[in-house]
Order: structure tokens, then C-alpha cells, then sequence
């Protein structure tokens, strides 16, 4: 039986990260970390964006090179998935049919995308954007001549992967369900921002919509069935409608969770020396006014990795991270910092017709997050009026002259 002092589920960001943070804060045992993919781990935000667009190569994706993680003593099993967690015996079951014994366990698996429930699901060319091989595989198809493209779901994946795909002269088709796209994660301003930016690109984007199913010639896909019965041509069809958490051997095992599994401050799960982070970990969060939820990204997975390794060095630090993501479309460069969740007034900051602007979102007068559309300098200074949560009026917000730090 294969044995290891720290065993990390997942080679993503938040599993290098752990792995790292470990041997930064004096780790010496022996780690392991287990992963599904054959890669060693690289970084997923480029997916839909520069790798896709063939702007970076798979190796200047890599968080770290091989011999990295030689000279720091972090073995790397990779193409393996763990199947079952048994907390008495602290032994994990992989699918190969191996088995590996474990000190303390990180479980940071992720989520697997979300996939659509109608007929044609299924069929080839329809594509999720979650790992090197979806991308891998898009791109031979892309090579092979698809020219037409519906991309279902208007979060940033389904954005961004709309915008490259428009690069590279294909033409998109773009499906929101809801009245807007990015309505869960920004205001309207925002949506309605990058609705007009990207049908100004040729994007034929449409909200409000409600599709059937996928319809194809036997194997491959070849359109998009609308609830009104019209079809739309596909080459292929990339789909983008978010994750379901990768946890169920670990609520297999008895860990207390749902969507997602439960963790307290320093990332320990309901089990025994288990921890959990990155997506799949669900954390009461401050910046949600203590609301426990799941947050899926780069920051979080990296931040949350710090904070279990430092506890299983016995460092018990309460992870209380700002949160902050980004999205690149097109020459635009977003940039988010606070949860807008629950605002109930938005300042715009600037003029979206100059494609530069930030949005201020408040919650009972006080600031809560912003985004920042081009806007570098209000990106950076507005994360301390998003950590003290400052309460300035709104028109001293909306003045773009006056720099955001000397509202601090």
C-alpha cells in the first residue's frame, strides 16, 4: 500500500498551492499529491482565453516545471482518481484499484462541469472548458474546419471562450437563459456592457432563451434546437453552465456538506485530519456577511491551500482572504474584488463609452465590491474600501477625478 504523510486530492491550483505552502512553512514529511489528469498541475484561467486562443503554449501554463516539484520532494501521481475515503482506517481507494494511506488528507478535486440533461448531451462536439483536453480537443475541431459555433451559458467560460472564438473567425452563437448575461455574479450596467461589446464584435447573442436539445447526424452535433423549434447550425457547441463539486466520497465517508463539503475557518472538514479547499469547499465567507458559500476561483483555491497547510503545521491562522477574480474579452481587461451579492445600489464610476469605468456596488451604504472595466488604479485601491467596508456618498463615488484612495 502506497502511504504519505500529506496527501493532496487534486493537481489545480488550490492542490499545487497546498503542496507548496507546505514545504514554505517547514513541512518535512512525505506528500503525495493524486490527480485525475495526466498533467502536472497547470493553470486553468488560460484555458478559455490565451491557450484557446493559441496565444500560450500548454508549458507557459504550467504553475511550476517537473523539476520543481523533484527538488521539493512532492511526488505526483497523476491519471488517477480517488473513488472512496475510509476516515477510520485513513486509507483512500483509487480507481486503478490502488490504495494509499494518508496522515492528513487536502481534498481540493474541484468540480466537475455541469453538463446538459437533454438529448443530444452526448454527442461529439459538444464541449465543456474545464481541462486541457476539452481544449485540446476544440482545437483539433476548430483545425478541422468548424466554422459555427453556439456557446450555451453567459458566465465568464461561455463569455470569454465567445470572445476567442470570434478571434479566430467563427461565428458564435451565444445562449443566456436568464434576462442577462452575468446576471448571479455582476449589475446590470455590467451585463448590459459586455451584451453591447460583444454583439458589436458579431456575436449574435441572445438572453431570455430556452433551448430544447441538441440535435446531430448520428455521432456528431450539428445544431441547437430552440423551444420554439427553430434550429441553430453547429459545428460544435461549448457548454458553460457552471460546476457540480467534486466531493462524493468525501459525504461517502460521513463529511458534513451538500453543495460542496463543509468546512470550518482553517479549511478542516467534519472528518478527522481532513481538509478541504478550493472549489469544492464550502466556507462561511465575511465578505458574504458570513453566508456559507463556494467560491471558484484562482484566489480562493490558492489562499485556502495556504491556510490548511499552515494548520497541519500547526499554524492555526482563520482564512479571511479579500476576495478578487478577472475575466479577459477581447482588449478588455475586468477585474472584481468583493462579493456584490446581495447590493442594493450600484455607483458607476466613469463612462462605459469610453470602455473604461468601474462599477461600485453598495449594501446599506457601505462598499461591498467592485468592478473594473480597464480601471487598474480603481481595481487596486478600491480593495481597501471593499476590506473596510468604507460608507462614502455616492456621488463622491461617482467622481472620477478624485482617485478612490483618498475616499479610504
Amino acid at each position: 500500500m502506497e502511504k504519505a504523510d500529506v496527501v493532496i486530492v487534486g493537481a489545480g491550483h488550490g492542490g499545487a498551492q497546498a503542496a507548496i505552502a507546505l514545504r514554505q512553512n517547514g513541512f518535512t514529511g512525505s506528500i503525495l499529491v493524486i490527480g485525475r489528469e495526466p498533467e502536472l498541475p497547470y493553470e486553468r484561467p488560460p484555458l478559455s482565453k490565451e491557450y484557446l486562443a493559441r496565444d500560450k503554449t500548454f508549458d507557459r501554463i504550467m504553475i511550476r516545471p517537473a523539476q520543481f516539484w523533484e527538488d521539493k520532494q512532492v511526488e505526483m501521481s497523476l491519471g488517477r482518481e480517488v473513488t472512496a475515503v475510509d476516515p477510520a482506517t485513513k486509507t483512500l481507494s483509487l480507481s486503478d484499484g490502488g490504495k494509499v494511506e494518508y496522515g492528513s488528507l487536502i481534498w481540493a478535486a474541484g468540480g466537475d462541469p455541469r453538463r446538459l440533461s437533454c438529448v443530444g448531451a452526448d454527442l461529439a462536439g459538444v464541449h465543456a472548458v474545464r481541462t486541457r483536453a476539452d481544449v485540446d480537443q476544440l482545437m483539433r475541431e476548430l483545425d478541422a474546419g468548424a466554422k459555427t459555433a453556439v456557446v450555451i451559458g453567459g458566465g465568464y467560460i461561455g463569455l470569454e471562450a465567445a470572445a476567442v472564438l470570434t478571434k479566430l473567425g467563427v461565428h458564435v452563437t451565444l445562449l443566456e437563459a436568464l434576462p442577462r448575461v452575468l446576471a448571479r455574479v455582476a449589475g446590470e450596467a455590467l451585463s448590459e456592457f459586455y451584451q453591447a461589446e460583444h454583439r458589436a464584435h458579431g456575436v449574435d447573442l441572445r438572453t431570455g432563451t430556452a433551448m430544447d436539445c441538441l440535435e446531430g447526424d448520428g455521432a456528431k452535433v450539428t445544431g441547437v434546437r430552440m423551444a420554439d423549434g427553430s434550429v441553430l447550425p453547429a459545428d460544435l457547441v461549448i457548454v458553460g453552465i457552471g460546476i457540480v463539486p467534486s466531493v462524493g466520497p468525501l459525504l461517502s465517508a460521513g463529511a458534513a456538506g451538500g453543495n460542496g463539503v463543509d468546512v470550518d475557518e482553517f479549511c478542516r472538514t467534519s472528518l478527522p485530519d481532513v481538509y478541504a479547499i478550493g472549489d469544492c469547499a464550502a466556507h462561511s465567507n465575511g465578505f458574504a456577511d458570513g453566508a456559507v458559500i463556494r467560491l471558484e476561483s484562482v484566489q480562493n483555491a490558492n489562499d485556502q491551500g495556504t491556510t490548511a497547510a499552515k494548520a497541519i503545521c500547526g499554524e492555526l491562522v482563520p482564512y479571511k482572504a479579500t476576495p478578487w477574480f478577472w475575466s479577459n474579452q477581447y482588449d478588455l481587461k475586468l477585474q472584481t474584488v468583493g462579493l456584490s451579492t446581495g447590493h442594493d445600489e450600484t455607483v458607476l464610476r466613469g463612462d462605459p463609452a469610453t470602455r473604461s469605468f468601474s462599477v461600485v456596488y453598495l449594501k446599506g451604504g457601505k462598499v461591498i465590491a467592485l468592478d473594473c472595466v480597464n480601471m487598474v488604479k480603481d481595481y487596486v485601491q478600491g480593495k481597501k474600501l471593499v476590506e473596510a467596508r468604507a460608507q462614502i456618498a455616492p456621488e463622491k463615488l461617482a467622481d472620477a477625478a478624485v482617485p478612490l484612495k483618498e475616499l479610504v
